[in-house]
């Protein structure tokens, strides 16, 4: 049976504290906040493992929005937590180093954790077509366990419920029928020395660190082992927008290997942020044959050569080189790459040398859309919520799809006309390996081609190209009834192919049913249309 939603119960959650007023400047010595204890918060088991449904969900074209500043905060999209920080009020470890006490810190944070999202966004959310949500963390988020020999052991009691959060937030959007990208934002040693890896000295301490690099892949160890089996989480993100050194590739090498050896995540999808490096990561991915995604992050917005071009300019850009840049990389790695970090964000320079500076935006912001649609797997947009949303469209999707984008972006997957909603009991497929790539298909032979041969009187290469347009039209149609369509096609494609086996697809004869496939999903899609 292919389930396309999840269900799980919640356990009951315990009874926060709300944050009381404060001043921006406290006296630490004074009138001390009155922080209680906070009690144990369960973590709550995970809903049972549906692979059919996990691969829909893992394969199937994103449509998502991050998460940012749930669980890894940065001052900018939520100041209010940066009050009674301490040192220079930029990070994760200010928040949990201030507030008067650890006692303290725990309750601020626990209280946004319990209040930041709840189970109305992810319903809201999937009504609207978002189909998959990015969640970053921290290495802190996994417990005081991981905070020892860190710089967050001596917080490691403000983490107590974190890792309870994460799961009940993993579980809420299973609920809604949402996918979560878990991403490893904040490695141990930082990754990139910037405050939302959580430090606030500038360091970059985790390349040049047996000790940091060890404590890291024990995270992403355990991030695999509680997570591969997790019918909607669609995959770990191994690092958030690292540092481009020398050391880089070798890591993630490092890394895959592990994560590869713990049971279930053979096929688990591995996400790898390129260090703005395109065309670097997109060979390294084609050099692989596992599942294994290119996350490339785009913004207009940081440097001054991005000031000196008007909003006009930069929509030329998307629309003409940069998209054709993204379409050769997408090609060139079998499909698998997402860009899982882009915003509505213009400078104010760039607006002022528009004529009408909302029409731009919008204009912008709907031709990144298009482009990142039409060619690759996916994308994220930064971010869900922050303070201050209303008056920020550029950075803040609630604002956004009121102003610059649309509301409802159901049209974007195409493969079904009208869109279904992602619900139980559409699907009830018989899994036979013989019959079936990935997802459970009819048992019958269903939309052969007209005029094909008997299966006795057909080469080799004529039964893998009938193997793999049959697959490919019921792909399609499995994809739409889960009001979706496949994203990762070359992935879909090369995991059909092993997990089919020599027998069914005989040797030398592969690129032929990946031609079958190809234009048998290309009419499947069609029909569903």
């Amino acid at each position: 049976m292919l389930s396309c939603s999840i269900t799980g119960t919640f356990w009951v959650m315990v009874l926060l504290h709300a944050v009381t007023a404060i001043s921006n400047e406290p006296d630490k010595n004074s009138n001390p906040r009155d922080c209680k204890g906070l009690q144990d918060l369960p973590v709550e088991p995970f809903p049972p493992f549906d692979q059919p449904t996990a691969t829909v969900m893992r394969y199937r074209k994103q449509q998502s929005v991050n998460l940012g500043s749930w669980f890894v905060h940065e001052s900018w999209m939520t100041p209010s937590l940066f009050e009674e920080a301490s040192g220079d009020k930029v990070s994760e470890i200010d928040i949990a180093s201030g507030w008067n006490s650890t006692t303290c810190a725990r309750e601020v944070l626990e209280t946004h954790w319990e209040t930041f999202m709840n189970y109305s966004d992810f319903s809201y959310l999937s009504r609207i077509g978002i189909n998959t949500v990015r969640i970053p963390i921290g290495y802190w988020s996994l417990g005081p366990k991981y905070c020892q020999g860190t710089p967050f052991s001596p917080y490691a009691d403000v983490y107590h419920n974190s890792w309870s959060f994460v799961v009940r937030a993993i579980n809420m959007a299973g609920e809604a029928g949402i996918g979560v990208l878990v991403d490893l934002h904040a490695a141990v040693g930082s990754q990139n020395g910037q405050p939302h890896s959580g430090i606030s000295d500038g360091h970059i301490g985790l390349f040049d660190n047996q000790t940091n690099i060890e404590k890291t892949l024990a995270v992403l160890t355990f991030l695999t082992q509680q997570l591969c089996n997790v019918t909607n989480v669609v995959g770990v993100q191994i690092l958030n927008e690292p540092h481009n050194c020398r050391e880089l590739i070798g890591f993630y090498d490092e890394a895959i290997s592990i994560m590869r050896k713990v049971p279930g995540a053979e096929d688990f999808p591995f996400y790898i942020h390129d260090a703005f490096n395109l065309q670097e990561f997109s060979d390294y991915v084609a050099s692989r044959t596992d599942f294994v995604v290119q996350d490339h992050h785009s913004y207009f917005v940081f440097t001054s050569e991005d000031a000196k071009k008007s909003a006009s300019q930069h929509k030329e850009d998307i629309e003409t080189w940069y998209s054709d840049l993204l379409a050769a990389a997408f090609a060139n790695q079998r499909g698998n790459l997402v860009i899982d970090e882009w915003s509505c964000a213009l400078t104010a320079e760039s607006l002022s040398q528009e004529p009408d500076e909302d029409a731009a935006r919008r204009a912008f912001c709907m031709a990144q859309l298009n482009t990142y649609s039409n060619t690759t797997a996916g994308w994220s947009f930064w971010g869900y919520m922050k303070e201050d949303c209303d008056t920020d469209p550029g950075w803040c999707f609630r604002s956004a799809i009121h102003d610059a984008l649309p509301s409802d972006f159901s049209p974007y997957m195409s493969s079904c006309n009208p869109p279904k909603p992602f619900v139980a009991g559409l699907l009830d497929r018989e899994l036979d390996v013989k019959s079936v790539s990935l997802v459970h298909h009819r048992p019958e032979a269903i939309h052969r081609r007209r005029g094909r041969r008997e299966a006795g009187n057909m080469t080799a290469e004529e039964q893998s190209s009938d193997k793999g347009y049959r697959d490919g039209f019921s792909t399609a149609e499995d994809f739409c009834y889960c009001g979706s369509q496949l994203g990762f096609t070359g992935q879909y494609i090369q995991t059909s192919i092993e997990a089919l086996g020599p027998g069914v697809i005989a040797p030398g004869t592969e690129s032929y049913y990946r031609a079958g496939f190809t234009q048998g999903l290309a009419d499947g899609e069609a029909s569903s249309n």
